[in-house]
């Protein structure tokens, strides 16, 4: 089956799980892709399947003409090659379910948002240089960008100022939380690079899912962090199954009301 598939942007919103954790997720939507070239070893010397989706309204005669060697009436909009293992056919429809199912993780591509032109400090993250000492109309300088006559030039790849976002960015491992055949579009745990409305390019990660664990409560409530003390009452061993008598206070056994006296009146009497 195959890899990916084209899909687009929709909004950003949230939702909670079923431990009452709220998680952000991106609606995607996708669209049936439907397949406009088979590539293979022999000729192309790799295997793979473009997919297409959409309908250009305008579509230049060549584009029709490779639409309808495989049985397309419309030329797709967008265009883009996957990996795939099975069988598939010119002018298939592939729809989202056939793809991809709740709770697996995905690869999601796309174009980043164009920032324009950016400083050292929001562009990379510099600290900036220091606010004394003469030093005030430095704070959001690069400073250095090369040593002396050794190499006596500037390492290429240098972070400096320049032009901010706009490039190809790939967030790996986002998991399918829903997935509505009806509406082709699927929420994936994350936010995912582009604007609203812009297309992205999904497909199969080969990251494995981490075992949620909900955090444990504990046996005993805390009340400003200290343990309320336990009922006194006779305890029970688990290992042996002995029921154990609560402590008494005082570790000496204490005399009866007639015992001291008792003991006071023979003293007397031998001393007679």
């Amino acid at each position: 089956m195959v890899n990916g598939m084209i899909g687009r942007k929709i909004l950003m919103s949230q939702i909670f799980n079923k431990y009452n954790k709220m998680i952000p997720v991106t609606k995607i939507k996708v669209e049936p892709n439907f397949v406009v070239q088979m590539k293979n070893l022999e000729k192309d010397g790799y295997k793979s399947v473009q997919l297409g989706v959409g309908e250009k309204r305008k579509a230049k005669k060549p584009q029709l003409e490779n639409s309808k060697k495989v049985g397309l009436s419309f030329s797709p909009t967008i265009l883009h090659e996957f990996k795939f293992d099975g069988d598939l056919k010119p002018g298939e429809k592939l729809e989202v379910d056939q793809v991809f199912r709740k709770g697996s993780l995905v690869n999601v591509s796309g174009v980043s948002k164009g920032k324009g032109f950016a400083g050292v400090v929001k562009r990379w993250g510099f600290a900036g240089g220091p606010r004394t000492h003469g030093q005030s109309d430095r704070e959001r300088a690069a400073g250095s960008i090369g040593a002396t006559t050794t190499p006596g030039r500037v390492y290429k790849g240098m972070k400096m100022a320049g032009h901010m976002g706009n490039k190809q960015v790939t967030v790996e491992g986002l998991e399918i939380v829903e997935l509505n055949k009806d509406e082709n579009e699927i929420l994936v745990a994350g936010s995912v690079p582009g604007a609203v409305g812009s297309v992205v390019f999904i497909q199969k990660s080969e990251k494995k899912k981490k075992a949620y664990q909900e955090p444990e409560i504990p046996r005993t409530p805390v009340i400003s962090g200290k343990e309320e003390k336990e009922t006194e009452g006779p305890k029970e061993s688990l290992a042996e199954g002995i029921t154990e008598e609560p402590k008494s206070d005082h570790s000496a056994p204490q005399p009866a009301l007639g015992e001291e006296e008792t003991t006071l009146e023979s003293e007397g009497d031998s001393g007679k």
